[in-house]
């Protein structure tokens, strides 16, 4: 690769063009090695990680630095704040802050780098028991996250009340302009209408990462056994309700298989999975800030068993 001298990073006016930039590490690795070495960090066994948002560049096994450009600024503040605020609550480890700083406007943490396996390359060879395992851990960590104390992440921004009203107003829009089926489409409404009972506005709010998917966890082996080791990416964290963080395990994870559906919920705490509970999901589902049912359900021929949206949270959530 040939490294590009670049004095200043630029400013980017919308996601896209800075999406194109970062494609090319060419254009932006120069300066990431010249922050790494002002912080003393060997930079001769580095890595560049082509997945994720930001500018991510490994150096060795013991260090990550993060680079945030200026329009994904709530991104840093999530990440900053939410490390420092889980620090020691949690049985797992995640990255600890090691430097922070900024160049150019754009702001930039030095982090621990986690030892593990990535969770997207294991997960799909896994045997259904070590899933089951997994996905029960995956619940306890949500629940020992959710317990951590808010801190200043109370402050953070959307407040989950302005952003679940957003949510609700666009729903129906956005899924039409993802290619969601009319048969789905036609049960929104009266989702919605019950999704406004059934979510809570204004309860005590809790931490929410929003994306525990394999792509942002950890796993090692031990005596055959497969567990989490690390999490990791916290750029999206809201404030909220608390079952909104068991969305992404139930969407990508869990694929409505009964053992998976319920080694989740019990290891979250939910001993019982009623009606409210599937309609509540089912609704969340669909105003998170990610939702795509067509990329995300991992449910083979799912679009064809199912007729509508109640039979489509039995099929997500059985039992």
């Amino acid at each position: 690769m040939t490294i590009t001298p670049s004095q200043r990073l630029p400013h980017f006016a919308d996601a896209k063009s800075f999406r194109a930039w970062r494609a090319d590490p060419a254009q932006w690795l120069g300066i990431a090695l010249d922050i790494a070495r002002g912080h003393g960090l060997d930079v001769s066994a580095l890595h560049v990680f082509a997945t994720g948002t930001n500018l991510v560049v490994g150096f060795g096994d013991k260090l990550i630095l993060k680079i945030f450009p200026p329009l994904l600024r709530t991104q840093f503040v999530s990440e900053r704040g939410s490390l420092a605020q889980l620090k020691g609550h949690l049985g797992l480890p995640i990255p600890e802050i090691v430097a922070e700083g900024e160049r150019d406007g754009w702001p930039y943490l030095i982090i621990t780098r986690l030892a593990g396996m990535l969770g997207s390359e294991v997960w799909p060879q896994l045997a259904e028991d070590q899933k089951e395992r997994v996905l029960r851990r995956v619940g306890e960590t949500i629940a020992a996250v959710q317990r951590a104390p808010l801190g200043e992440l109370a402050h953070i921004e959307p407040r989950w009340d302005g952003f679940m009203r957003q949510q609700m107003q666009g729903c129906k829009a956005r899924h039409a302009r993802l290619g969601l089926a009319p048969k789905f489409l036609a049960g929104l409404d009266d989702l919605l209408r019950d999704a406004a009972k059934l979510i809570p506005m204004n309860a005590p709010p809790v931490i929410l990462v929003g994306e525990y998917i394999p792509e942002n966890f950890l796993l090692a082996c031990d005596d055959g056994q497969w567990a989490l080791a690390g999490l990791f990416d916290f750029g999206d964290v809201l404030a909220g309700w608390r079952d909104y963080d068991l969305l992404g395990p139930s969407a990508f994870m869990a694929a409505g298989r009964p053992g998976r559906v319920h080694s989740l919920l019990e290891g979250f705490g939910y001993a019982k999975l009623d009606f409210d509970l599937k309609r509540r999901l089912m609704a969340l589902m669909l105003l998170h800030r990610a939702s795509d049912l067509n990329s995300h359900i991992c449910i083979e021929g799912w679009q064809d068993m199912a007729g509508d949206l109640v039979e489509l949270q039995e099929l997500i959530w059985p039992g």
